[in-house]
């Protein structure tokens, strides 16, 4: 199954964002497991296989030194760990990791990780010896420089003191500014610290060796990555949009497992005995037997206590959100079932448009697709509701047709891609048979990959909206259409990511049993448009543009510096349904006049050029002077756009005032942290009712007196042209 790449995390980020439990033993750094020796020979074998591999590469001393790099980039990114005297210590192994892998001995990488665990401990301490001091000033003219990735590594200790006294400073005055007193701040500074050296100590040698193997594999290519048999099943599980279990979204605070949101029609909200914000001490396996306390537990271990086969029973011991922890606990008994992740499938809506003076009103039906997800073991068994991207986007544009709505808008903003094959089947789905896309293989033959299927669920008005995290499938559809002049492509060019990638289940070679050695996910091909051109390094770009909301330099594939270039190979035969070309000036200039008067659409703008002006800045004064009438200001700013709101009777902004109170998410109310995300995702989003009314404006166009010569839109088998 073709699928697109899941961007890596570094260790550090794993610990703060995803806080893990004490283990009862440590794995000694220096012993590889046998599984893990294996493991790193069967990645070394699919590598460096062309066979396998679209671009493999020599594991050779140049390959070595920059798995190092990347190793350590991936263990300390802000630089805030290791000295340059670490550093060139480690360097000793700049020409070895090549052939620890191919012998399976992988010790460096646990030797590497043990100096990083001992550098993390050195630092949290003294962060938290800082704290003991007496409060900082915030006077003068120093900055925190948070943006570290081009910095050089610290010369020394006392380098290192300077750059924590920095941080630590920085955190006080987040907590101060919003109106926190110094004991509260000395506190949850503290806790937050130790939590950070606790959850560093907790990563065990499967995340190092993980970590380590991934340097290896995006040395080979940005997208190729090694899954452990655990990270490989979450990966699954994500693009099934499915799993097996109570349906709870979890997350750990402190040493705790706490539920974070209950699942529509799962098993814990269906028995009406949980809430967000209770936390789980206690776990049991069926009817009967023991119950093991969890509490210190590593998140991911406890969930995999709590999930299991559909039908089978789970018990948990529950002390409820309003009580202290030390409170008896509540046993609750689960069936547990098959969970469909509904917030992760597509979403429609329904826009109404204001018309021009004089003419009437649109209804825009959009489609909010994060991403291009199925279930492949449930279409492989032929599963009746197995999940589909494209089966759900069906459903939904049947739905819009039977309502008969003037115009669709496919919202794939930050859709990060998927499978390859729901990008054709959803193509599919607006022409009407033909090339969608063509996969160059290694050795450099090409396969085109098409839709089959006679006519078209949906033949009027279509519009695609995507921004620089529109990567992947999202870039095959959106570049698909435009060759097709199907749609109209609107927002900001795409991420840029033209490769196809492919997973290799180590655990199928024929001497292996279980799952002990994970998935490789590995580039296998690059895939073109019908037009001959790539999506590789330069994106799809839009019909009209909207600000640029992140830089190119910044992200997307072309900040990636072993990243495949931009080329084109032969188009196929394909059908023009259309040429928007001679329709966007038009369109620009009621887009334009449109926006100058649209508030929301002007704030957006400004917040926009805001960020990227404070980020070009990578760093953050520590005056409170500054930054205090810089929170005033943004303070201001959100209390007059409120009352604007008002007087213009637009909707309000459900966040309201102020939320920032510098604590981090494993520090808040989890059940109000929840509840505030969900409030988020109702403000108003002027983007999605500009791109809606771009559309509409499209139809008016080709619908009135102003109705494009047949040159533009010419007659079709399909039924594709915009009329009214």
């Amino acid at each position: 199954m073709k699928v697109a790449k899941a961007l890596p995390v570094s260790l550090l980020a794993l610990a703060l964002t995803v806080p893990v439990a004490w283990l009862t033993a440590q794995a000694d750094a220096g012993s590889p497991s046998a599984e893990q020796a294996t493991a790193a020979k069967l990645v070394y074998g699919v590598l460096s296989d062309s066979r396998y591999a679209y671009r493999p590469r020599a594991l050779d001393d140049k390959l070595s030194a920059e798995m190092l790099d990347r190793y350590l980039e991936s263990l300390d990114p802000g630089k805030l760990f290791f000295t340059a005297a670490d550093i060139a210590k480690l360097d000793g192994y700049r020409t070895r990791l090549d052939d620890a892998i191919k012998s399976g001995e992988v010790a460096p990488a646990f030797e590497m990780f043990a100096l990083y665990q001992q550098r993390v401990n050195t630092r949290v301490a003294h962060a938290r010896a800082l704290l003991a001091k007496d409060i900082f000033s915030f006077e003068g003219d120093d900055r925190w420089n948070y943006d570290r990735e081009d910095a050089p590594w610290a010369a020394d200790t006392a380098e290192l003191d300077t750059l924590w006294e920095k941080s630590v400073r920085n955190d006080w005055l987040r907590l101060k500014l919003a109106g926190k007193q110094p004991d509260d701040i000395r506190k949850t500074l503290d806790k937050r610290y130790a939590n950070m050296a606790k959850g560093v100590a907790e990563l065990n040698d499967i995340d190092a060796f993980q970590t380590f193997l991934n340097a290896y594999a995006t040395s080979i290519d940005p997208h190729t990555d090694y899954f452990d048999p655990r990270a490989a099943e979450r990966f699954e599980q994500s693009m099934s949009l499915s799993l097996e279990g109570i349906g709870a979204q979890l997350q750990k605070q402190e040493d705790v497992v706490v539920i974070r949101e209950l699942i529509a029609g799962g098993p814990a909200m269906l028995s009406g005995k949980l809430k967000a914000g209770d936390r789980i001490v206690g776990v049991g396996q069926g009817a009967s037997g023991p119950m093991e306390d969890v509490i210190g537990w590593r998140i991911d271990d406890v969930v995999a206590k709590i999930k299991g086969a559909k039908g089978t029973q789970v018990r948990l011991d529950i002390v409820p959100a309003e009580a202290v922890l030390d409170s008896k606990p509540t046993r609750i008994v689960l069936d547990r079932a098959k969970i469909r992740l509904e917030e992760q499938a597509a979403k429609g809506e329904v826009l109404n448009v204001p018309g021009a003076v004089g003419e009437p009103a649109r209804r825009i039906g959009v489609i909010k697709l994060p991403a291009f997800y199925q279930d492949w073991e449930g279409r492989r068994t032929n599963s009746s509701d197995y999940a589909s991207a494209s089966r759900d986007v069906d459903r939904l544009l049947r739905d819009f047709r039977a309502q008969k709505l003037d115009g669709v808008v496919m919202d794939l903003r930050n859709n990060g891609g998927g499978s390859l094959a729901e990008a054709v089947e959803l193509t599919g789905l607006f022409i009407d048979k033909g090339p969608v896309v063509q996969v160059r293989e290694s050795g450099g033959r090409v396969q085109v990959d098409s839709d089959s299927k006679a006519g078209v669920v949906w033949d009027g008005p279509l519009a695609v909206l995507i921004n620089r995290g529109s990567a992947s499938a999202s870039e095959i559809f959106a570049g698909a259409i435009q060759d097709y002049g199907r749609g109209l492509i609107i927002g900001e060019t795409s991420f840029g990511k033209g490769t196809v990638q492919n997973l290799v289940d180590l655990d199928r070679w024929p001497m292996n049993d279980g799952k002990r050695f994970g998935q490789v996910k590995l580039t296998i091909a690059q895939f073109f448009l019908p037009g001959g051109s790539s999506t590789q390094n330069k994106g799809v770009v839009p019909d009209i543009k909207f600000p640029v909301t992140v830089d190119a330099t910044e992200f997307g594939e072309s900040t990636y510096k072993n990243a495949l270039p931009w080329t084109r190979i032969a188009a196929v035969p394909h059908t023009r349904y259309g040429d928007f070309g001679p329709l966007l000036p038009q369109l620009e200039t009621l887009h334009s006049a449109r926006i100058a008067q649209d508030k929301e659409f002007q704030w957006w703008s400004e917040d926009i050029a805001q960020f990227r002006e404070e980020v070009a800045k990578k760093s953050i004064s520590l005056n409170e002077a500054s930054r205090r009438a810089d929170r005033d200001r943004d303070a201001a700013k959100r209390k007059q756009r409120q009352e604007a709101r008002k007087a213009l009777g637009l909707d309000l902004d459900p966040l309201g005032e102020d939320t920032d109170d510098g604590l981090t998410s494993g520090e808040r109310d989890i059940a109000k942290d929840a509840a505030r995300e969900k409030a988020a995702e109702k403000r108003p989003d002027p983007l999605l009712r500009e791109s809606a009314a771009i559309l509409a404006d499209a139809v008016q166009v080709l619908g009135g007196d102003q109705r494009l010569s047949a040159q533009v839109l010419p007659e079709s088998k399909v039924s594709g042209r915009w009329t009214e």
